[in-house]
């Protein structure tokens, strides 16, 4: 069990007048100028925070931006998401990207020291770089009492459940650009998954492994022989049956599963979109990580969208997967109908795949009281 607010205010007596190290991820996209071109994240950080100062505690949040490279650079400041927090949530503290210095990639003690300097407790919210073993992450544990935020868990608690409990038929969408970067998700699903279907750029690969001729589409060689191996196990995977592609001269073309030589696949044609469809229509429970196709392009956005519209309309549990499939349904406007849009593209799959991360397991082996943390 991860330790809750609760019980992190139960260990130090009360949050009146504590200080609090929030680690969130505040690793916004912004626009050509500088400016937040979508502030969902730091929103998703609002209960925990509201909940922290509604005690009496005072809230110093951290975060990384991009990949600065272990150095300051201007173009990854956290100056406007300081500037946007501070409209939605006044009073509260936000540090320097926390890659400007290498000790947060590093999990360098001494970085660590520093982050928790003066403050009584620690709390991660940031579930979308939990996957990872940085200070900012995984060192506060080893200082100060420490607790999971709201929204770190319910990540938890619902991808979790997915492993263990899932209402059925369990049905899982994947998609997205490389095979490689799925096949110990897919394996992991295949324990517990009624059904698993492919599109996206990945669909490509499995589909030269039944020996069809994907064209100029995306694939990659070197996982043929594994993705051979999962289609030739039996394993309950369904395929495209047609693709939508972009052929010379900058025609879309319609087409079934072997395409021209000059043709590239950019999304999963209309009659697998409707049978994606249907199958999630019948289902108990659907996670969809990774678009049908290159969404971004209006020409091969409706492979994403009819399966995001099905999502919408079924009454099974639906859980997005972060990632470029949470950008889908924002785009689309259709988050809202969605019962767990998930913060965290890597760090939801590696939770479906390992069972934990580094951040989850970090609060479990917290330090537990506050004669053992830092009283600053």
């Amino acid at each position: 069990m991860l330790p809750t607010l609760e019980t992190l205010g139960e260990t130090l007596g009360g949050l009146d007048g504590r200080r609090i190290l929030l680690r969130a991820d505040f690793n916004v996209p912004l626009d050509a100028d500088g400016h937040i071109a979508d502030d969902f994240r730091i929103k998703a950080a609002l209960p925990t925070i509201r909940w922290l100062t509604g005690q009496g505690a005072a809230v110093v949040a951290c975060s990384h931006l991009g990949r600065p490279d272990g150095s300051p650079d201007p173009r990854y400041s956290l100056t406007p998401v300081r500037a946007r927090l501070g409209e939605l949530a006044p009073g509260v503290e936000l540090l320097e990207n926390l890659r400007f210095d290498p000790g947060e990639t590093g999990d360098d003690d001494d970085f660590v020291q520093r982050l928790v300097e003066g403050c009584h407790g620690y709390v991660n919210d940031a579930f979308g770089a939990s996957h990872r073993a940085h200070a900012s992450i995984v060192g506060p544990p080893r200082h100060v009492p420490s607790a999971a935020g709201r929204l770190l868990a319910k990540e938890a608690e619902v991808l979790l459940g997915l492993r263990a409990k899932p209402k059925r038929p369990f049905l899982a969408v994947l998609g997205g650009a490389k095979v490689s970067d799925k096949l110990g998700v897919i394996d992991a699903l295949l324990e517990t998954a009624d059904e698993v279907v492919i599109g996206g750029g990945m669909c490509f690969t499995f589909l030269a492994a039944l020996g069809h001729s994907v064209g100029d589409s995306l694939l990659q060689p070197d996982q043929i022989e594994a993705c051979g191996r999962l289609l030739g196990s039996g394993a309950p995977i369904r395929l495209p049956s047609d693709i939508t592609a972009l052929a010379p001269g900058e025609r879309v073309v319609q087409a079934g599963v072997d395409l021209h030589p000059e043709w590239k696949g950019l999304d999963i044609g209309p009659g697998t979109a409707a049978e994606f469809s249907d199958l999630i229509a019948e289902a108990g429970t659907v996670l969809w990580n990774g678009p049908m196709g290159l969404f971004e392009d209006p020409r091969f956005a409706a492979g994403t969208k009819v399966v995001a519209q099905a999502l919408a309309e079924s009454r099974a549990f639906t859980v997005v997967g972060g990632g470029d499939s949470a950008a889908a349904v924002r785009q689309f406007g259709l988050d809202r109908e969605m019962d767990h849009v998930s913060t965290g593209g890597g760090a939801s799959l590696e939770l479906i795949e390992q069972g934990d991360l580094p951040g989850l397991r970090a609060l479990r082996e917290s330090v537990g009281t506050p004669e053992e943390g830092h009283d600053g």
